[in-house]
């Protein structure tokens, strides 16, 4: 398993040129991806389930998915299609400028509170540590990077539309209706794709929820395998079996 630490995060924190859209990211993760043998499973939540859809729709690398799961990934313009969903997309893209302004004013903390508010959702309020608000902290300039790159995806909607492995999308009762609704649309546009809904959980249930979750995603691998290995037997059959004409 790997799992590589993005552009502003855990041993990439003082990256020097923080990406601003989705391929940028990829291309900072391209030495991990190229690294990593085939096929790939690509797991991801959130920010990190955005960028676990953008691998899988670069043709650099989509021949090479075989499974796919996001967790509640934040890709609000496939919102900007619907009528009904627009004022979510909208909503979103204010909170990233009131983010983004407390920024540039240098209120890192007003910044971080109007973060954590919006991914609280309807759960409970939850107090982070002292030393988990200190990273949050330090690390806050990233996440008007992290905006940024997400307001500016386009196409999402022919992009999902063209994802042809199995596909297993999860979301949370209790998380932000935005990111609920972006699981709805993905789900009724990826073939075939399979859901899972937590009513009790937030957006942090990849965390929260982790028991619940992780057997769905461990058996949404092993069958992707399963069908990917019968696939392979059949064409192998298929191209050596002799013809028989009676």
């Amino acid at each position: 398993m790997i799992a590589p630490d993005i552009s502003g995060y855990g041993d990439n924190a003082t990256s020097f040129a923080l990406p601003t859209t989705l391929a940028e990211e990829i291309e900072a993760l391209s030495p991990r991806l190229s690294e990593s043998g085939d096929p790939l499973h690509i797991v991801g939540h959130s920010y990190g389930g955005a960028l676990a859809f953008k691998i899988a729709t670069d043709p650099r690398y989509a021949s090479r998915v075989r499974s796919l799961t996001l967790i509640e990934p934040v890709l609000p313009t496939i919102l900007m299609e619907s009528g009904s969903d627009r004022r979510l997309y909208e909503h979103f893209a204010r909170l990233g400028y009131a983010i983004y302004e407390d920024l540039w004013k240098g209120c890192s903390m007003e910044a971080i509170e109007k973060f954590l508010t919006f991914w609280r959702g309807s759960g409970p309020e939850e107090r982070l540590s002292s030393n988990a608000l200190a990273r949050l902290v330090e690390q806050a300039e990233k996440l008007a990077f992290d905006f940024a790159s997400v307001l500016a995806e386009q196409n999402v909607t022919s992009a999902a539309a063209a994802i042809r492995v199995p596909t297993l999308l999860i979301s949370g009762g209790l998380s932000p209706y935005l990111t609920q609704r972006v699981v709805g649309r993905l789900a009724s546009t990826i073939s075939g794709a399979d859901t899972k809904y937590l009513p009790a959980a937030g957006h942090m249930l990849a965390i929260s929820h982790a028991p619940s979750i992780n057997p769905d995603i461990a058996r949404h691998i092993a069958r992707a395998d399963e069908f990917a290995n019968l696939s392979l037997a059949l064409r192998a059959f298929s191209e050596e079996a002799p013809v028989v004409i009676s």
